[in-house]
């Protein structure tokens, strides 16, 4: 009768691998002879563990191959919980992190919005007053953490103080604006198009040419704006023709609208000269 004995050892590093017999006989003097030998395998960060299966009578080499599947497979096991128990706090930290990442900008989006609609809300209670002196006051006490949202109260509060007779509050307002470096260029550039404006001709001939220019540059936002009071300059100064030159010039640009083309059009029939005809060329977002 043949007796079979199978003896398994998972050794944690691959220098203290050892050969076991894979099965064994008993000979006639009752001590056991090997059949072969079998060498374990080394897993990578799981300690020694040793699986034996009581010698039986009568097993055959297919029963022998299904116990070493048996304990790969609780190898495997074992080395996938020390992995979860090792990295597992990884992946917690990451969906953490996730889901902690998603919930601040939702909290930024909505207070963002909370804040806006009460901005909103606070202008369209100043501008409820009828008179223009409360309105004025009412916009001054508005406080906004945006610099971009404290601008636009401020160019409201600016255009109310112009219509309520306050003209250096006006101007002391866009000033304010224009020297707000934090701010988009279209911003301040806004504030010092429309405080030139209001000086009108209590500023200085060169001055306000030149503060004109500046806003001139190709790519401005209010290039042509700039460019019709250089015009109405020129016509103050005397200087008809260079005026119509550069009215014409307005009524060409690309970028010109059809108000601002209208606008032009008009000052050169004031002038006594007649509108030249308008290439075809499509019409602007420039006022």
């Amino acid at each position: 009768m043949r007796r079979t004995f199978v003896l398994v050892e998972v050794s944690k590093s691959a220098s203290r691998r050892r050969f076991f017999p894979k099965r064994f006989r008993w000979n006639s003097a009752g001590f056991p002879e090997a059949l072969g030998f079998w060498e374990p395998h080394a897993v990578r960060g799981v300690g020694t563990k040793v699986f034996s299966f009581g010698y039986t009578q009568g097993i055959s080499v297919s029963d022998t191959d299904s116990f070493i599947e048996e304990v790969a497979e609780e190898v495997r096991r074992d080395r996938l919980y020390h992995y979860m128990r090792r990295y597992g706090w990884i992946a917690v930290v990451v969906v953490l992190g996730i889901v902690g990442t998603s919930a601040y900008i939702e909290w930024q989006r909505s207070s963002a919005m909370n804040s806006a609609r009460d901005t909103g809300d606070a202008i369209l209670a100043a501008l409820e007053n009828d008179d223009q002196a409360a309105r004025v006051a009412a916009l001054g006490t508005i406080s906004v953490e945006n610099p971009e949202a404290q601008a636009i109260v401020s160019l409201i509060a600016a255009n109310q103080a112009e219509a309520a007779g306050d003209t250096d509050a006006a101007i002391t307002q866009l000033e304010a604006i224009a020297a707000n470096a934090v701010l988009p260029t279209e911003y301040r550039q806004m504030a010092t198009l429309k405080s030139l404006m209001l000086r009108g001709s209590a500023l200085a001939l060169d001055e306000r040419k030149l503060g004109y220019e500046a806003l001139t540059t190709p790519g401005m936002p209010y290039r042509l704006l700039a460019l019709e009071q250089l015009a109405l300059i020129a016509v103050e100064e005397g200087q008809i023709d260079a005026a119509v030159t550069q009215l014409e010039a307005l009524r060409n640009d690309s970028e010109a609208s059809s108000g601002l083309r209208t606008r032009a059009a008009q000052l050169i029939v004031a002038l006594g000269y007649e509108p030249q005809e308008v290439n075809e060329l499509p019409v602007g977002s420039g006022n």
